[in-house]
């Protein structure tokens, strides 16, 4: 495994004039569909363990949610065709009931996330094919000795800047309980986006309305500007910004009725108007940071043990914020931590390891390579972590 080490005269992002950051929602449809793939990999998880003894080969990372189709009007709106939701991909078939796993799974993330989606509003089709001979064979080898099945890159960083911070908990307060008993029209697709100046930040913010909560167009508007003000204060409670403005849902039009308003019967807009897609939603920290690097795979639906896609994309974010909290701890010190490896090469062993610290003072490489050392030495531990669904990506 090469472990290297390397300063650059980057400028920390924190440090950077501009920035733009994205979170997409609970209820957006992409979100909506890297979150149900992902429950379903902890089940599938859970039911062949109990099944075999141990895990087997699987993906459940290809899945569309299809709009459905809905009439709006105040105080309550209808239904008027399901959204559909189909995932595919290839797992190991055998004895094992995966179809009814992954319908099962995918009916008691929607139960449990989206208040108002009832098991009639939407379909679940699952298209499992069965794994390559091949690639079920990855499972009869110790875990130590589990290849990749597949040749990726990834990477992760820390720590999180002000304006990752504020966008993210902006989006969970919106999504909150409290925020929901409050405003029962809030949706749970939610979208925000921020962008920073200096010091200032500018957020834009889109929450679909539940029509069964607005009365009316004049009912609507004067909810949003409550609900705005409780977001600004919530921020500014919280946050120390020199200058903040926020915006909620700026397609509205007063006065055009219907045609004006942001509104859902679901709570999403994936019930008549948006479609979603795995891979489109946040990335593995649960943001959309465009100034930050990306990975070339993915992490949702994959397996939680041979694809690197989602393993390596949990252990870069955990090295990056490790090394940052023992060794930097600076807001304006940054560290990036790229991952390779190869197809049929072991998972616990990856090629290289690259680690890039944007910082003004002196640290040790060789505490910074035990760090890295540490944690790919303790990847049996992620294993099961990711196994049994207590590492959260994406949200």
């Amino acid at each position: 495994m090469i472990v290297e080490v390397e300063r650059t005269s980057r400028i920390a992002t924190q440090a950077r004039r501009f920035e733009m950051v994205e979170r997409k929602g609970l209820g957006h449809p992409d979100t909506i569909c890297d979150l149900v793939v992902e429950s379903i990999c902890v089940e599938l998880a859970r039911q062949y363990t109990r099944e075999y003894g141990q895990l087997m080969h699987f993906n459940i990372d290809k899945a569309l949610l299809a709009a459905g189709e809905t009439e709006n009007r105040f105080g309550g709106g209808v239904v008027k065709r399901p959204m559909r939701f189909l995932v595919g991909d290839r797992a190991t078939l055998n004895s094992l009931d995966v179809d009814g796993i992954v319908e099962a799974s995918a009916r008691r993330w929607f139960s449990t996330n989206l208040r108002h989606v009832k098991d009639e509003h939407v379909r679940i089709e699952p298209m499992l094919g069965s794994a390559s001979p091949e690639l079920r064979s990855l499972f009869t080898r110790a875990p130590t000795q589990i290849p990749s099945n597949d040749t990726s890159a990834l990477v992760g960083y820390a720590p999180s800047t002000l304006l990752e911070q504020v966008v993210r908990a902006t989006e969970l307060f919106i999504n909150s309980a409290g925020f929901k008993h409050e405003f029962p029209e809030a949706g749970e697709d939610v979208k925000v986006m921020g962008f920073r100046h200096d010091e200032s930040i500018d957020l834009t913010v889109a929450v679909a309305f539940v029509d069964a909560y607005v009365e009316s167009d004049v009912h609507y508007f004067a909810r949003k500007r409550e609900m705005l003000n409780a977001v600004e204060e919530f921020i500014r409670d919280r946050f120390d910004i020199k200058h903040l403005s926020v915006d909620i849902n700026t397609l509205d039009v007063e006065g055009r009725g219907m045609e004006g308003l942001y509104l859902t019967v679901l709570g999403t807009s994936a019930d008549s108007s948006d479609s979603g897609q795995v891979g489109r939603g946040n990335r593995a920290d649960g943001l959309i940071s465009l100034m930050r690097p990306a990975g070339s795979e993915g992490y949702a639906g994959k397996n939680p043990m041979s694809h690197i896609g989602k393993v390596y994309s949990a252990l870069c974010f955990e090295i990056a914020g490790d090394v940052h909290r023992r060794l930097l701890d600076g807001e304006r010190d940054e560290v990036l931590v790229w991952m390779y490896n190869k197809i049929g090469m072991n998972v616990g062993e990856p090629r290289a390891v690259i680690v890039e610290v944007v910082t003004g003072r002196g640290v040790d490489d060789g505490a910074i390579r035990d760090i890295v050392y540490e944690h790919v030495g303790s990847i049996d531990g992620l294993y099961r972590r990711l196994v049994e669904g207590e590492v959260r990506l994406g949200y």
